[in-house]
């Protein structure tokens, strides 16, 4: 079933890597590793997260894209809703249409309905995905081209009913391994012609298929796991990523992008980083 609001509003993204100009994000007040549900919290269930140093780096990643000329829309957190700070997941914007996903874990179940709500609020028109399921950490856009992960989150029949609701995009189904969670964690499109990589998570022939269309810059097994494929392209070759990602920070400034450092290591041991903390509505 797909719920639709039909007022218009001003929304576009044709890309991962155009002009930013405005974007969800989520204050992690209530971040928490209830239960292991990727790979990354597997490490660090025991430590659990030390709220107040996420929120003081959430607020740091917050203020230098407003820095950067980026409006952020702060969506309400809720205490039922501990990985709410990855709004990426909960929603995504193909051409000028926001969809809203419909959530696998149960854990996340919910946090869409806070999503719809702002929508609402805000006469913003958008589409609910409620069939299959479906997360925005696996939909990566290029134009007309949208590359979706097939994962524990996101199942081919989802790809299979958005692919009919968008007859004008070529929908590519990109299989991984699904204990890196989402697409994002394991690919990013940095230009027309650039991508990152953590080619292990791929077949081969999925790795040949992805370097026939871009110049992949490869991610070592560590810097993957400290989400080192996460970042989050602003515009202008300009891209946020982690300090601790030093191998792929040079990588990047090699190819000519000017890398923005922001510490964000309390809010990747949840297994998201820049990227999945982020859910753009506008970029040009």
């Amino acid at each position: 079933m797909i719920k639709t609001i039909s007022k218009q509003a001003q929304i576009q993204c044709k890309s991962e890597y155009g002009t930013l100009q405005k974007v969800i994000l989520c204050e992690p007040q209530y971040m928490e590793i209830k239960e292991v549900i990727n790979n990354v919290q597997k490490k660090y269930i025991g430590n659990n997260i030390d709220r107040t140093l996420a929120i003081s780096q959430h607020q740091k990643f917050e203020q230098t894209l407003r820095n950067a000329g980026v409006e952020v829309i702060k969506l309400r957190p809720s205490k039922d809703h501990p990985e709410q700070v990855f709004t990426r997941d909960i929603g995504f914007t193909l051409g000028r249409r926001v969809f809203i996903s419909e959530m696998a874990n149960p854990i996340r179940q919910g946090e869409e309905k806070v999503l719809s709500h702002w929508m609402k609020e805000h006469d913003i028109s958008y589409k609910k995905l409620s069939t299959h399921p479906i997360e925005g950490g696996d939909v990566i856009v290029d134009g007309n081209r949208v590359f979706i992960g097939i994962s524990h989150r996101t199942c081919m029949k989802a790809i299979q009913s958005l692919q009919r609701e968008l007859p004008d995009f070529e929908i590519l189904p990109i299989p991984f391994n699904p204990k890196y969670l989402h697409l994002d964690c394991v690919f990013n499109i940095l230009s027309s012609k650039d991508a990152l990589i953590y080619p292990d998570a791929f077949d081969r022939k999925i790795v040949d298929r992805l370097s026939s269309m871009y110049h992949l810059i490869e991610v070592s097994e560590s810097e993957q796991f400290s989400m080192g494929t996460n970042v989050l392209s602003i515009g202008n070759n300009r891209v946020l990523s982690l300090p601790i990602n030093r191998d792929v920070n040079h990588q990047l400034r090699q190819h000519g992008y000017q890398v923005l450092e922001v510490d964000f290591s309390e809010i990747i041991k949840s297994g998201g980083s820049f990227r999945c903390c982020s859910m753009p509505i506008v970029r040009h």
